[in-house]
């Protein structure tokens, strides 16, 4: 059949709740789906011009028919889909993997070993701990043993590189023992390896138990130094084991999810907490799809149900269309209740924060994006709804002058980095007294002119991002003066201070706030943007305030009015090099006259 008959087929379907069923041309099955209303549901894949992301849009062309079972209510029809998906396994259907692979702490065989996390053992000499389930717990257990231990983690080769520069940042702030230096003996380094390898095996209570005894037996040998370094690796231990545990005093039980998005692939990111401590971390990506909403939808009856353990309480991001029938569902198959809520505040809210980070983590990796500033602007991409991360952003502030006249700065980021060569200057010319919306509205309109002239050089460059340093008035102004230019599909958006001048929110062309304060990574990010417009525009006021000034002092001599003052200053940028200037030097600059120039002259040098 054709698209345009199945979609005449799909206008007959009833309006009522069940399951569709779409087959190939060898009637494969190649997908299986609920609806609340059979009828809207499946004529909206056949009919022209509703847009689609690519794994569906790819499934609607590989479509040659379909059946339906209308069932008598949305959660028949949810638990009806699960089992046919399991029977069928459906090409299209997400078919989660089994994720259980195992993973190794590794000890290296060198002269100063290293401990690192591994997904399989090597014929290398290494010593392998585990299998362990979890790559996430691994990778815990490797932080903590060479953070509590100092164990380097950097990637220089000992005893080769031994005082070849100087420490690093780590050494400077206690977490490393600086090996580098040359100065640590390697008898003492691989005690501390051998440390590590038993917090790794016998767990923080064992290892303690052996380090106190080790530092009480040291202080009676009255070896302080050494019962001093013991002294400083149980506190080591128990500091960096209590900062890696997530407590949840009031939740023991539950798994937290939240969805990311960078250009066309999706994560779904989900945080294990059982007996209030994060003990896994579980993620799951999902290429040529950006539809969180259908994701979301056919992700949890997907994992929950096909041998994922259900816990009391599933705290998401955003609940899916079913959310009732789902949760009805996951209470009768656990056999308690389970409660499948959007936390909005407090410790639940930062969890979903925390798990939408490290899903942006996730695909950050999955691009080969590594560096902080690339992450960064992939949050900041999904919290904006951007389709792409902005690799231009150019930010705009107003500074003021006592007298009522303005400037403007305008600073560029380029792939997350200031763009110092692209930073513009603007004097307000048309706005009288103070008006910080007038002025940025003369601003942004001279700009987007320089760019529809053809400009060359920053100018001739289109943002992929506008930031304002203003709230929605400022916003609103600048949205207006865009409409219908070139720069009107440019995204616009307001950084919003608090009362204390620090920043607090970001602000779209609805209105709307933004907040930030939850995304670390963010919120510095447009702190330093606030920041750095703010200081050069406010730089850029200040030099034109003083330039002002010794105006006035020029002045002040008879015949020297304001245009041959700024003609002067202009020349010899400073009145000191005025008044070291010759009387010719002086009457060669464009603008002054002779008699003015006599007058300057002879104020500075008077005759004897």
């Amino acid at each position: 059949m054709t698209k345009q008959e199945l979609y005449e087929k799909a206008k007959m379907l009833p309006l009522l709740p069940g399951v569709y069923i779409i087959r190939d041309k060898t009637s494969e099955i190649i997908y299986i789906g609920k609806a609340k209303r059979l009828r809207t549901r499946v004529s909206q894949y056949f009919r022209e011009g509703v847009p689609h992301d690519a794994k569906v849009t790819k499934m609607i062309n590989n479509a040659f028919e379909f059946d339906v079972i209308v069932t008598q209510s949305e959660f028949e029809a949810l638990v009806l889909e699960c089992s046919q998906i399991k029977l069928h396994l459906p090409k299209y259907n997400i078919l989660l993997k089994d994720d259980k692979g195992y993973s190794y702490v590794k000890v290296s065989n060198e002269p100063y070993p290293r401990i690192t996390a591994a997904l399989q053992i090597e014929d290398d000499g290494a010593e392998y701990i585990g299998p362990y389930t979890s790559s996430f717990a691994v990778r815990e257990m490797v932080e903590t043993a060479n953070t509590a231990f100092r164990l380097p983690t950097c990637e220089k080769n000992f005893p080769q590189d031994f005082r070849k520069g100087r420490p690093c940042l780590n050494a400077h702030i206690g977490r490393c023992m600086g090996v580098c230096s040359g100065k640590i003996k390697q008898e003492d380094y691989n005690e501390s390896v051998r440390g590590a390898i038993r917090l790794v095996k016998q767990g923080k209570s064992e290892i303690l138990k052996t380090l106190r005894q080790r530092m009480e037996d040291a202080a009676e040998r009255l070896d302080f130094e050494k019962a001093a370094l013991l002294r400083d690796q149980i506190t080591a231990i128990e500091k960096v084991s209590k900062g890696q545990k997530v407590v949840a005093t009031k939740v023991p039980e539950q798994d937290v999810i939240a969805l990311a998005s960078a250009a066309d692939n999706l994560c779904v990111a989900i945080l294990r907490i059982r007996q209030g401590r994060l003990i896994d971390k579980k993620e799951f990506v999902f290429k040529g799809t950006t539809d969180t909403g259908a994701l979301r939808e056919e992700f949890l009856p997907s994992y929950y149900l096909g041998g994922g353990e259900i816990p009391k309480i599933i705290a998401i991001d955003a609940l899916p269309q079913d959310s009732d029938s789902l949760q009805q569902l996951f209470t009768e198959t656990r056999g308690s209740n389970v409660r499948l809520y959007v936390p909005e505040r407090g410790e639940g809210a930062q969890l979903v924060q925390m798990a939408y980070v490290n899903g942006v983590e996730r695909l950050a990796r999955e691009r080969g994006r590594h560096t902080r500033e690339e992450r960064t602007l992939d949050e900041f991409a999904s919290l904006l709804g951007l389709p792409t991360p902005p690799r231009i952003i150019e930010s705009y502030d107003i500074s003021n002058w006592g007298d009522g006249t303005s400037v403007a700065g305008m600073v560029v980021f380029e792939n997350g980095k200031p763009q110092k060569s692209g930073y513009r200057r603007f004097k307000i010319n048309s706005v009288q007294g103070t008006d910080d919306y007038a002025s940025m509205a003369e601003t942004l309109s001279r700009r987007v002119k320089e760019y529809e002239q053809g400009a060359t050089g920053q100018f001739g460059i289109k943002p992929d991002l506008i930031l304002l340093d203003g709230g929605k008035g400022q916003v609103s102004v600048v949205k207006n003066v865009l409409f219908g230019t070139a720069f009107a599909d440019v995204p616009l958006f307001g950084m919003v201070k608090d009362d204390k001048h620090r920043t607090r929110a970001i602000v779209d062309t609805d209105g709307a706030e933004i907040a930030i304060n939850m995304n670390r990574g963010v919120f510095t990010f447009i702190t330093s943007v606030q920041d750095e417009v703010h200081r050069f525009a406010i730089t850029y006021q200040r030099q034109m305030a003083k330039s002002k000034t010794l105006g006035i002092s020029l002045t002040k001599i008879e015949g020297v009015g304001p245009q041959t003052a700024k003609a002067l200053l202009k020349a010899f940028k400073t009145v000191a090099a005025v008044g070291q200037a010759t009387q010719e030097e002086l009457q060669a600059v464009k603008g002054v006259t002779q008699k003015a120039a006599k007058a300057v002259y002879l104020y500075y040098h008077p005759t004897m």
